[in-house]
């Protein structure tokens, strides 16, 4: 089913520590030739506009937003709430938003599974979940007003700041949808990366095609 038959924005996730790979940005390491953040940006290549959560410097893609959420690290329901916002400040918001963790060099074979399922479906989302069974909320499809108004409602009790991405779903009907195996394997660790194929010296080559850009 192609992607385009329905109408939605991305919020591509960027802006993490690292910590557990000792800071090195997930989004600058590069598998089979391209950077992770180029191929997040890539499984979202259907939607109509694209914000980028994280750092800009050093980037130039057209037609692509970067924002951050405040205060940096913030966590991921800050991070998705500050996408939705600066993709509402660019102009007309898109029914539904694709919300993807930039550290699945996978993910897109897991976009247009999403896609489908939520094309005739009445739930409020469609979640990735991978042939294990473990959910993947940061591979989803949601609609858009009812993840701002969650947003708003985390916020009003001040719990947006530091909340989790399940919490930000906790208020919606999210359905589950089996996606291709392995298009949700991501990179938290060092060990992540190496089993697919990932080498740990790999991100100074994303940074030297940006200072060259």
């Amino acid at each position: 089913m192609e992607q385009n038959r329905l109408d939605f924005d991305a919020v591509i996730l960027a802006g993490g520590r690292s910590s557990r790979l000792g800071g090195v940005p997930k989004q600058d390491l590069v598998f089979h030739h391209d950077t992770l953040l180029e191929r997040a940006l890539a499984a979202a290549a259907g939607a109509s506009r694209t914000v980028v959560v994280g750092p800009g410097a050093g980037h130039s893609l057209p037609g692509v937003l970067f924002c951050r959420e405040q205060p940096q690290f913030a966590g991921p329901a800050a991070a998705i709430s500050a996408g939705l916002d600066a993709l509402a400040r660019d102009g007309r918001g898109a029914e539904f938003t694709l919300v993807l963790a930039c550290d699945m060099p996978l993910v897109r074979d897991a976009v247009p599974v999403l896609v489908a399922a939520m094309v005739s479906a009445d739930a409020d989302g469609a979640m990735a979940r991978a042939e294990d069974g473990r959910l993947q909320p940061l591979a989803g499809l949601y609609r858009t007003a009812a993840l701002k108004t969650s947003a708003a409602q985390l916020s009003s009790r001040g719990a947006l700041i530091n909340g989790s991405v399940r919490s930000l779903l906790a208020s919606l009907e999210v359905q589950p949808v089996t996606v291709p195996a392995g298009s949700t394997a991501d990179v938290d660790t060092w060990d992540d990366a190496a089993a697919l194929g990932i080498a740990a010296g790999n991100q100074d080559k994303g940074q030297d095609r940006r200072n060259r850009s």
